[in-house]
């Protein structure tokens, strides 16, 4: 081989390095991926409107005591059960047993003027009948003694106020009930009025719920209600008694209360779910898809659509108006038909190919295993024999 053939050859591979270097490798085809879709129907609504609740009595009473004073003794505990004239605190009375104390005393002091004041008036009614003294001299001992008797009567009747106060120093259960509440401890110096025990009276009991702006005009007094106890398998039946007129300053919603009816025994407290007829869809006709079918473009959202023709997708806004369960309810973008798209939405862009994904047939059970083969150490033995007879 010559010089000059040696240089034409590098010359031709340098040429198809360049060339090499120069051409653009090509893009890798993009994926087909398998989805999974279903075709949009028409379906019922299940569910309806539903909300949290809790029983209650009907009536609920604040028991405070009718004086001021110190509280010495609170018989009352939480989740005790009270009978009507049962005591439930005691405050401090001394002020007012010697207040008590100074009123039969005025009216001791009252009793003796007006006696006095009658013997006068007989003595100088006597004397009146033997025109000893002019009869204006009577009718002055007569209005001392009329002045007299009003002022018995008046400390007679402070005794009694004053008595009656000795009295409320004891406070005691109106009604029988359940104590909900303790607001006062003894020791703690109270005024008159301000609660100290709530007492929830026995009796109807109410189910009391809370339900927004948007919906408290559809509930009216006197429509159904169903009742389920989380605690148990339970529903009852009842009828809305009472729409608040104003919303809560905090929560901006309507409460509710629902009449239970009398034989319906539930313990004050349980936390029930609220189902009121008047929100009951059952039977609406809409077309409904999974949550994993929704996917957000923009601020909308969007479903991938299938076509079929050229197995590709494309996006399609929708309009959602609520929720059924796990199932989105579609209000708008939609007609039954259509294939969309429910597994492998967030992976997938405009136009793409696809292809159906179809679930695998169950798998055969493995073949029973082959029986071991046949052992080689005779085959190695005997060889190893003759190579020693050689």
């Amino acid at each position: 081989m010559n010089f000059q053939s040696i240089s034409t050859g590098a010359t031709l591979l340098a040429a198809a390095l360049v060339l090499t270097a120069c051409s653009k490798t090509a893009p890798p085809e993009e994926p087909i991926r398998a989805v999974k879709v279903i075709t949009v129907g028409v379906d019922s609504i299940h569910s309806g409107a539903e909300y949290a609740g809790e029983v209650r009595a009907r009536v609920e009473s604040r028991l405070g005591f009718r004086v001021a004073g110190k509280i010495v003794r609170r018989q009352a505990e939480l989740g005790q059960r009270v009978k009507a004239g049962e005591v439930l605190a005691q405050l401090d009375p001394q002020d007012y047993k010697l207040a008590a104390e100074a009123g039969r005393a005025q009216v001791a002091a009252a009793a003796t003027n007006r006696d006095l004041a009658a013997a006068d008036f007989k003595r100088y009614k006597e004397l009146r009948d033997q025109n000893f003294i002019s009869g204006a001299e009577l009718e002055r001992r007569e209005t001392t003694l009329k002045a007299a008797q009003a002022q018995l009567d008046q400390a007679q009747a402070q005794l009694s106020s004053q008595g009656n106060q000795a009295a409320y120093t004891t406070l005691v259960a109106d009604v029988s009930g359940v104590v909900t509440s303790v607001d006062a401890e003894p020791g703690q110096v109270v005024a008159a009025g301000t609660p100290v025990v709530r007492i929830a009276q026995d009796g109807p009991r109410d189910v009391l719920f809370s339900v927004p702006e948007d919906k408290v005009a559809l509930i009216k007094a006197g429509s159904g209600v169903d009742v389920k106890v989380w605690a148990a398998n339970t529903v009852f039946k009842g009828v809305v008694r009472e729409v608040a007129a104003s919303a809560d300053p905090v929560t901006r919603t309507f409460g509710v209360k629902v009449s239970l009816e009398s034989k319906d025994a539930v313990a004050l407290g349980t936390t029930v779910s609220v189902v009121p007829q008047a929100f009951d869809r059952g039977g609406v006709q809409v077309i409904k898809l999974p949550t994993s079918a929704l996917v957000q473009s923009g601020k909308s959202t969007a479903v991938w659509v299938l076509d079929s023709a050229n197995m590709t997708v494309k996006l399609q806004p929708i309009a959602v108006a609520t929720a059924d369960g796990n199932e989105a309810v579609v209000a708008d973008g939609l007609q039954p038909g259509v294939q969309v798209v429910i597994a492998g939405v967030h992976v997938l862009s405009p136009g793409q190919k696809v292809t159906v994904y179809k679930a695998k047939g169950p798998v055969a059970p493995a073949d029973a295993a082959q029986a071991a083969p046949e052992t080689v150490a005779p085959a190695v033995a005997k060889a190893a024999s003759e190579t020693a007879a050689k």
